[in-house]
């Protein structure tokens, strides 16, 4: 679930407290406590025994560490484990551990203070903004962590047992400053035992769509709910959709913000495609005005047949859904003329993980992202919640459940063609307000021109904004 999570296990979702934050003024705060940011020189923020290929940050035994976490969709017993492991390495190492939903409340005033946590999981809601943490220099430069020894092969560095969109996503301002632990698929879900009961079959057209729809909302169920709260989940879809018509330039040029970007003819399809629900009575009544607990609760009860959401769903859903539900993950249907294959999708490297500048025992945070990136740790963390990370080959071997099963296959049958946005987390001043625009088109209250010219205009307030540090992407 998180997001962040650019991102959190939302980089679309949750991730509502940017605007927030920002306009109550607590991007000044945070700048306001920024003098000095990351020096770089390693020595800072604990550290000083000696560094070797096991210890490569040099962390003290007997340093405590700090650990807040974001206790969303994941929980946090994955990160209980990741502790064990430092403990084992580290016996004398008292370490405190936090999981908390309201991570700014909590954290704003740590981070104005000087006295941040040694690692956090900057996820959900209610997140420090993460384009203002990396301008403010709130953020250690993970470079060290990226070109240290990894736990599994001394020989190999860490970066190279990572999938390069990990690496592609660590970096703001120019510099790797995040880790995106989670390797979030985003997609359509269904019950698979209900459609097996029916005799349906996810479309892989626009038209067997429509057909579909019909079909099942024949039989009493509404065919699509969203979390009508949080519009980028229905986003998700719409983006999908116009990625899949017009190619991964679409994406590339709305990340770059590049002038009109948002106003290709394939994102007024995909408008126009999902606003073609709405009319056709396809989407449960009053979704609209649910939050994802709420939406997704109404979908685990068959209230409605398909939901929009990231791979955390199924974990997230544990204690609503009924024991025989078969979390199901499915493509979005293409639109005529698309470019890009119905099996690929729209996939992120989330869950923010950050180690403050000014920790107090930054080596021990750099350690800690060391071991989760191990593929015990990574294996783990897979196994408790349902979700891959982005070491490679971590997953190998697990007996997976039925939505990270079908989550991997979709991953897998996508390949190359698998598409990323980055400018939630690039703009993060950007992400509330559009994410309030796809709400508006998907309540049906915004024509698909409409939509998009909102949509544009937040892009070119950005990109205009003297603030903003635009990042190209090839």
């Amino acid at each position: 679930m998180t997001t962040s999570k650019g991102l959190s296990r939302r980089v679309f979702l949750g991730r509502a407290a940017v605007g927030t934050l920002l306009a109550s003024g607590g991007g000044a705060l945070l700048a306001g406590c920024a003098s000095g940011g990351d020096d770089g020189d390693g020595g800072s923020g604990g550290g000083g025994a000696e560094k070797t290929s096991s210890n490569p940050f040099g962390v003290k035994d007997g340093d405590a560490l700090d650990v807040v976490i974001f206790k969303g969709g994941y929980g946090d017993d994955y990160a209980k484990f990741h502790e064990s492991l430092y403990k084992k390495k580290f016996g004398k190492a008292e370490i405190k551990h936090k999981g908390i939903t309201d991570i700014t409340p909590q954290l704003q005033p740590r981070f104005n203070g000087g006295t941040p946590p040694d690692v956090i999981d900057n996820s959900g809601a209610s997140l420090l903004p993460m384009s203002t943490l990396a301008s403010t220099g709130q953020l250690a430069d993970l470079t060290e962590l990226f070109d240290a020894p990894s736990v599994d092969n001394p020989d190999v560095k860490v970066r190279d047992t990572l999938e390069p969109i990990a690496l592609k996503a660590a970096m703001l301002d120019g510099k790797p400053l995040v880790l995106e632990y989670v390797l979030t698929v985003y997609a359509i879900w269904y019950n698979k035992k209900l459609f097996d009961q029916h005799g349906w079959k996810p479309a892989k057209t626009w038209a067997e769509f429509i057909t579909l729809c019909g079909e099942i909302k024949k039989a009493g169920i509404a065919p699509l709910a969203y979390q009508g709260k949080h519009g980028n989940y229905i986003g998700q879809v719409v983006m999908d959709m116009a990625v899949k018509h017009g190619g991964h330039d679409v994406i590339k040029k709305i990340d770059s913000l590049e002038p009109n970007a948002w106003m290709h003819p394939s994102i007024k399809l995909a408008a126009e495609a999902l606003l073609e629900l709405r009319g056709k009575g396809f989407i449960l009544n009053g979704t609209d005005g649910l939050d994802h607990v709420q939406s997704q609760t109404a979908w685990n009860k068959g209230q409605a047949a398909f939901i929009p959401s990231g791979s955390w769903l199924e974990n997230e859903q544990k204690p609503v859904a009924p024991p025989d539900f078969v979390t199901t993950a499915t493509f979005t249907p293409l639109l005529e003329g698309s470019k890009l294959p119905v099996d690929c999708t729209g996939i992120n490297a989330g869950e923010n993980f950050i180690v403050p500048s000014k920790a107090k025992n930054k080596a021990g945070g750099l350690e800690y992202l060391r071991l989760m990136l191990s593929k015990e740790g990574a294996g783990k963390f897979t196994e408790l919640t349902g979700s891959p990370t982005v070491v490679k080959g971590a997953g190998e071997g697990l007996k997976l459940s039925p939505g990270a099963e079908s989550a991997s296959a979709l991953l897998k049958s996508g390949g190359e063609n698998n598409w990323s946005q980055y400018w939630p987390a690039w703009y993060a001043p950007m992400d509330k307000p559009i994410r309030g625009v796809y709400a508006e088109l998907a309540a049906g209250r915004l024509t698909a021109d409409e939509f998009q010219k909102r949509a544009q205009k937040l892009a070119d307030d950005t990109a205009k904004d003297p603030k903003t540090k635009k990042q190209v992407r090839s």
